[in-house]
């Protein structure tokens, strides 16, 4: 097709690398010329595609000409120009206009006596069609789905699976043909006909299960089809809640015995990754996964290595039953084999072979890449926790690791790991710190710079000699850039304001850093030098060692809004939304893809914006707290699906109701949710939606306002969705313009003392305590005798109060009869609130003392009462 060079062919180089698009447009008019010279055509094509997936950008006017002359090329009959065509028609139909013009070429394509014509027309037609041309080919696609040719049938199906995103009401017409093409001979035409059937039916779940149910009495011939039948089921389990008597386990376990081992495999892993698996449920994929590590081909043992090495960490007994195949694996030629047979056994061996397997792994650590570096980091941290007296030997392995050259998230990986043994070690904090200046010091990432430093500041006060580290710090003010210098200031102020016979020499050293050239080391150097010669602990602990726990997004809302107003008062920072502490939920999907997203505002910044903007709510001051998930108020399989948040401000509740109709025969209009509150609670205004249409969700909301008693500011709301029905046509859309009123009675929704509770990370939970001291407190003796363990009663007491644990106090120790709980936070009013429940464990029973302080005294009563 093309003639190379030897030259080229011995560097290996690019033959297209230096095209320019001016050129290849111009060499595009060939396509005109009466005798197409099929050669010279197909090397265009060939640039053409290359400077299009390389990012080069076609003004509209030269893709829609060279479209145009390309149509020409139409008139051949070679199979290899005319499959370049078919490529480029795909690619360029969205920066050229008037595609369309191809359409009755590709149409006839499509249903020429050639084979290898046919499929590749079935794509490109697809590609060019919008939903009203649709209609006009639907007869030719149909059959193209039931065709005798194996790879047309396939390009029908993709493209219909395309076709449905836009288009799914036409599509889910075909699925009788499509129903027809599951029973194919062919691998790939099964496989690509169950996923559309999926595709089509994926809103009924009942449709789902029975397809299942279906595909799983017949036996799929398609690995494939088999592969994508067990992640339908393996999905339809984890939604459903007793998933241990579904018939669909049996048929993920029937799967362990398939002849494809691409099959075995993933039956297994859809088995280990279960979400509420048991051990014994899991013994029959492991017993797969143990066979795989024998296989002498790569991929087999890679595949089982890894997902064993996922299922150690949850359940580690499980997986000892391989502990001498993985033993085996460790000298595999394979390195990356090696790793994660090693890292394996970390997390399944006792504490006597760690050193022995430390030894094996250091030994090709230099050989295998950063991606299975950080799995052994991550088998290390894993082995922390698991024997804390090992500790010493790990941090020295992790600190070699730190020497050892690496990208940013191997090292990320390693001060991450390094950090969680800290807060989770207290005996391993004073060689972890020490390892983690060592690395400071020729750091050349700055975000890990500034997390050391900020650990620095925060653990380096509770050490026995903190004044060791304030040169390694000071050393950033001198070397480093001004982030870092930044973060340094703030590490060298926190030791300053927790090291009362330090202070004032880091006074001095803070003074040299008030003229620094960077505006925000300056700001932080002066703010620092005047709070700490104050010689206030109380202020140190409020601006310095805690930090001003509020939504920086809300914050300069609140005080771009102070200005506007022309106030004459002060401005209260109490009028400022708290930041609280975030909880991140994972989704698992069929096929998952994650993406990281960072936005400038917090989710609850983003309600409170959004609420402001209806007028009935502007005036209800500051947002306090949203929940944190949303509850279900009605059952997810019934017609109307409603989900409730509460907005909480200072004197009001705000009830938002997210609803869908899932009738297509129905479109609701002024739905709104009538709320009979308790006693005193007051409805005063009501936001309906306007249309609740088909699948399109819609909001309504419901404020009430808060009474002052302390007694009544819990309680039940019974729930009413009334609206207007009217009928519609499911093939139109139309609505009656006549209706009808219709409710629907929904579940309570409760209101409890941890709604008007903010939970906040104190630093220094001992400095805030004594802050209190001589303000308002409360204590009661509490036996708790519905809960057996210290740790369950610390996580129900955690949970009851909507505070947040300090001091990392949720971690309880094993084996000990009591345990303390330190949490603090913010209630509605601004004012802080705290809370040390200590546990004993006396006879079976379990006595918790717990004693509360804060400014106000209603915060303490809602404490006592949450628990009581």
């Amino acid at each position: 097709m093309m003639r190379r060079d030897k030259k080229d062919e011995e560097d290996g180089g690019n033959p297209f690398k230096n095209i320019e698009k001016a050129t290849v447009v111009q060499e595009a008019r060939t396509f005109n010329d009466p005798h197409i010279h099929t050669r010279k055509c197909c090397l265009i094509l060939t640039k053409l595609l290359y400077l299009i997936n390389q990012g080069e950008i076609l003004a509209t006017v030269e893709a829609t000409e060279t479209f145009f002359a390309m149509t020409k090329l139409f008139q051949s009959k070679d199979v290899t120009l005319r499959r370049m065509v078919y490529l480029t028609i795909k690619e360029m139909c969205k920066l050229a206009e008037d595609v369309i013009i191809v359409t009755s070429s590709l149409t006839k394509d499509m249903n020429s006596k050639e084979d290898l014509f046919r499929a590749s027309a079935v794509r490109a037609l697809c590609m060019i069609t919008d939903g009203s041309m649709l209609q006009g080919i639907e007869r030719y696609l149909k059959q193209a789905i039931v065709d005798r040719d194996h790879s047309v049938a396939s390009a029908a199906l993709v493209s219909s699976l395309h076709l449905s995103r836009e288009n799914f009401e036409i599509v889910k017409r075909w699925v009788n043909e499509v129903q027809q093409a599951t029973s194919s001979d062919d691998h790939m035409v099964q496989y690509h006909a169950v996923g559309l059937l999926y595709q089509i039916k994926k809103n009924d779940k009942l449709a789902i299960t029975k397809l299942v149910s279906k595909q799983a009495r017949h036996s799929l011939r398609s690995p494939f089809a088999h592969c994508l039948m067990i992640r339908i089921a393996s999905k339809i389990i984890e939604d459903e809640e007793d998933s241990k008597s579904n018939s669909l386990y049996d048929y993920l376990e029937s799967c362990l015995r398939h002849k494809s081992e691409m099959v075995v495999y993933e039956a297994a892993r859809a088995i280990v990754n279960l979400k509420n698996v048991q051990s014994k449920d899991l013994s029959p994929a492991v017993s797969v996964l143990q066979l795989f590590l024998g296989s002498p081909k790569p991929h087999l043992r890679f595949a089982a290595a890894k997902t064993l090495n996922k299922v150690a960490i949850t359940h580690p007994l499980s997986v000892t039953t391989c502990n001498l195949d993985l033993e085996n694996l460790v000298t595999d030629s394979n390195r990356n084999i090696a790793t994660l047979a090693i890292t394996t056994l970390l997390k399944t061996g006792s504490e006597a072979s760690v050193e022995r397997l430390m030894k094996q792994i250091t030994s090709f650590m230099s050989e295998i890449s950063d991606e299975f570096k950080t799995v052994v980091v991550d088998a290390i941290k894993a082995l922390c926790l698991k024997f804390p007296r090992k500790h010493l030997t790990m941090m020295n392995f992790l600190s070699s690791m730190l020497r050892d050259e690496g990208g940013f998230e191997y090292k990320k990986a390693i001060v991450d790991t390094i950090i969680s043994i800290i807060e989770e070690n207290k005996e391993a904090a004073e060689s972890g710190l020490a390892h983690l200046c060592e690395f400071i010091e020729d750091c050349e990432h700055t975000s890990i710079a500034v997390r050391v430093l900020h650990l620095l500041g925060k653990e380096g006060p509770k050490t026995l000699a903190p004044s060791k580290y304030i040169r390694y710090i000071y050393n950033r003010v001198i070397l480093e850039n001004s982030p870092v210098r930044a973060a340094s200031v703030g590490a060298l102020a926190k030791l300053g304001a927790q090291v009362p016979s330090l202070r004032e020499n880091i006074v001095t050293l803070l003074s040299r850093c008030m003229t620094d050239s960077d505006d925000e080391v300056r700001d932080r150097a002066t703010f620092c030098v005047n709070v700490l010669q104050e010689n206030s602990q109380s202020l140190s602990n409020a601006v310095i060692v805690n930090g001003l726990n509020v939504s920086v997004f809300g914050l300069e809302r609140a005080l771009m809004h102070y200005i506007k107003t022309d106030s004459e008062q002060p401005f209260n920072l109490k009028s400022v939304p708290v930041s609280n502490t975030r909880v991140e939920a994972k989704v698992d999907n069929i096929t998952t893809v994650q993406k990281a997203a960072t936005t400038t505002a917090s989710k609850q910044d983003l309600l409170a914006e959004q609420l402001a903007r209806i007028p009935q709510f502007a005036n209800l001051g500051p947002l306090f707290k949203s929940s944190d998930k949303a509850i279900e108020v009605t059952e997810s399989e019934t017609e109307y699906v409603v989900r409730c948040i509460k907005h909480v401000f200072q004197k009001h509740i705000v009830f938002q109701f997210d609803c869908t109709n899932t009738l297509e025969d129905q479109l609701l209009e002024n739905a709104f949710v009538e709320i009979e509150p308790s006693d005193d609670f007051e409805v005063e205004s009501t936001v309906p939606a306007a249309t609740l249409a088909f699948n399109t969700p819609g909001t309504t909301y419901t404020c009430v306002s808060v009474p002052e008693d302390v007694d009544m500011m819990t309680g039940s709301f019974v729930n009413t969705l009334k609206f207007i029905v009217k009928d519609c046509d499911v093939n139109t859309g139309e609505a009656d313009e006549e209706g009808y009123e219709d409710e629907y009675v929904l579940e309570d929704v409760e209101v409890y003392p941890s709604d008007y509770m903010q939970r906040v990370l104190k630093s220094n939970f001992a400095a805030s305590w004594e802050e209190l001291d001589g303000e308002q407190e409360s204590e009661e003796t509490y036996v708790l005798s519905s809960i057996s363990t210290i740790e369950d009663a610390v996580k129900e007491v955690t949970d009851l109060l909507g505070m947040q644990p300090c001091e990392r106090s949720d971690k309880v120790s094993r084996d000990k009869n009591s345990h303390t709980l330190l949490l603090s936070g913010v209630y509605v009013s601004g004012d802080d609130a705290l809370a040390r429940a200590k546990f004993a464990l006396v006879q079976g029973q379990i006595t918790m003392l717990l004693t509360a302080r804060s400014k106000n005294e209603i915060p303490l009563a809602l404490i006592h009462k949450a628990v009581g």
